[in-house]
């Protein structure tokens, strides 16, 4: 490709400038990163950054799809190399970037680290593969890293944050977009399967230890309404573990989306205590009272969304329940609570996941769970 100096001089070209603002706003890249970007690169250049931004964790997720065989090629290792420029002094991962797919060259504090969207997660999933394939000494190391970041980001009740370095509302225990449950899962795979056979036993028992205070944490955040468990919010308070809101439009309530990740995983531990099954028995009860049937929700032609009667369509559950009475909430960016998706603003309606089939598939999931009623 030839240079954008050589095509056009780069710098400070007012149009280029005003385009690459737009796209940057438009895919959410942060100002500072905006402004670091169109000083030292082309227009072209920052197209292709953004291109390859669009899907946070897309291409971790790809290079687990691959062979060992392609793992230990000379492509294989540039894309996990990659990997490694990305990783944060605390041993995680940004989110909003795809970390295979170049090396990060720029100024390391404008890493933001963060367990959000399956960040961090994803690469030390990846660097765990590299390693069993190549057993290149530093992907081990990351790898290392990278779980002691998590193991060390617990709270003491056993919740984690959204982040390691957390502010705000990231401080609250987060199950938002399966933050929590996608860190147990990782540790519950390091502790147990023969894949992770490389890391010592301290190692081991600390992810296991790990794994067992988190579920603990769980069961304790359950929502009690009237003295009846319920399931759980997309957040709980760091200390009191009560349910708390996140930005304007998330409010304190139950959550219909990641109460289904919890709840499946909860009916995947073996051998469940006497507390397991109550937690999970009465979350399945409340994922199937609070079903919403005979609605859809069409998208129009101006790209809105309404929701609609039907005849046949698939049960629905809302991403929010309201605590004390159990209806669906909606929000939009002014943080006032409606009941009805139509009053919120359009942007709000059609850029976020107000509805969802994922109760479907705890009720599936619980059908053929083995301690089931």
């Amino acid at each position: 490709m030839v240079s954008s100096e050589a095509k056009t001089g780069t710098n400070n070209l007012a149009g280029s400038h005003h385009v690459a603002q737009m796209l940057l706003t438009v895919f959410y890249i942060t100002a500072k990163k905006a402004r670091n970007l169109i000083k030292k690169q082309s227009l072209c250049a920052a197209m292709i950054f953004i291109a390859g931004s669009l899907n946070t964790e897309a291409g971790t997720r790809d290079c687990l799809k691959k062979t060992d065989k392609w793992l230990t090629s000379s492509i294989g290792r540039k894309h996990v190399d990659n990997v490694l420029t990305y990783q944060h002094a605390n041993g995680s991962w940004p989110k909003n970037v795809d970390t295979t797919a170049h090396a990060f060259n720029g100024n390391p504090q404008d890493l933001k680290g963060t367990f959000d969207n399956g960040a961090t997660v994803n690469e030390i999933r990846l660097l765990a593969r590299a390693y069993g394939a190549t057993e290149r000494k530093v992907y081990k190391a990351a790898f290392l890293k990278g779980v002691l970041c998590i193991l060390d980001t617990q709270y003491p009740n056993g919740g984690w944050p959204q982040a390691p370095q957390p502010n705000g509302y990231q401080r609250h225990i987060t199950f938002n977009d399966g933050t929590m449950v996608g860190l147990m899962l990782l540790l519950r795979d390091v502790y147990s399967e023969e894949q992770y056979g490389f890391i010592n036993e301290d190692l081991r028992q600390r992810c296991k230890n790990a794994f067992q205070v988190a579920v603990n944490c769980i069961l304790a955040c359950q929502i009690k309404v009237n003295g009846k468990l319920t399931a759980w919010c997309a957040q709980h308070d760091h200390k009191t573990l009560t349910p708390r809101g996140a930005r304007s439009y998330e409010h304190p309530s139950i959550s219909g989306s990641e109460s289904a990740g919890i709840t499946r995983l909860l009916m995947s531990i073996a051998e469940p205590s006497e507390s397991i099954q109550t937690s999970v028995r009465s979350a399945v009860q409340w994922f199937r009272d609070s079903k919403l049937t005979g609605i859809r929700v069409k998208k129009t032609s101006d790209g809105d969304k309404q929701v609609i009667p039907t005849t046949n369509g698939s049960p629905l559950w809302a991403r929010f329940y309201e605590i004390d009475t159990n209806r669906p909430i909606f929000s939009g960016r002014d943080g006032i609570i409606q009941y009805d998706l139509a009053k919120i603003e359009s942007e709000r309606r059609t850029g976020y996941s107000w509805y969802g089939t994922a109760g479907q598939r705890v009720l599936d999931e619980w059908q053929r769970c083995v301690w089931a009623d």
